[in-house]
């Protein structure tokens, strides 16, 4: 497992508001080259501590007005990884966690409107045939909206 230390932590903290800061301003922020720059985002990468790069998208400004959780509770155990397998074809489900408690399955759902969530519920998820259950949450707001702290 590769060790971070400070300079690698203010490269992350760096990158994470901004991953098209150049190597140079950040090597003259930290009084290194930009070659150790360089090579300490490297060797982060080859330990899959930076596993890409990434745009960040307002989802309101693309008329997504609509975030909601939903748990999944299912038949069996066992349908996990098949009930996964056909939520990913779903466009709507932006995200999946295979949880403890209440729920096996806690999926976050974006959608333009309410109409629309309903359909994809109703056309889509319901009709899964190893899901017992579902409990949907509308979001109504998103205070906090950060990526972890390195």
């Amino acid at each position: 497992m590769h060790q971070i230390d400070n300079l690698d932590q203010n490269i992350l903290r760096v990158l994470t508001k901004d991953a098209r800061t150049p190597y140079a301003e950040m090597a003259k922020n930290f009084g290194v080259s930009p070659g150790t720059i360089h090579v300490r985002v490297e060797k982060m990468r080859q330990a899959n501590i930076i596993e890409g790069t990434k745009i960040r998208i307002n989802e309101r400004k693309l008329g997504y007005d609509v975030c909601c959780f939903i748990g999944i509770i299912l038949k069996s155990a066992k349908d996990y990884e098949k009930v996964i397998r056909q939520l990913e074809t779903f466009d709507e489900v932006v995200e999946a966690y295979y949880t403890t408690g209440n729920y096996s399955i806690f999926i976050k759902v974006m959608t333009h409107t309410i109409e629309e969530l309903h359909n994809v519920l109703v056309t889509k998820i319901q009709l899964i045939d190893e899901i017992q259950s579902t409990e949907t949450l509308i979001s109504m707001q998103n205070p906090i909206k950060r990526d972890i702290k390195p």
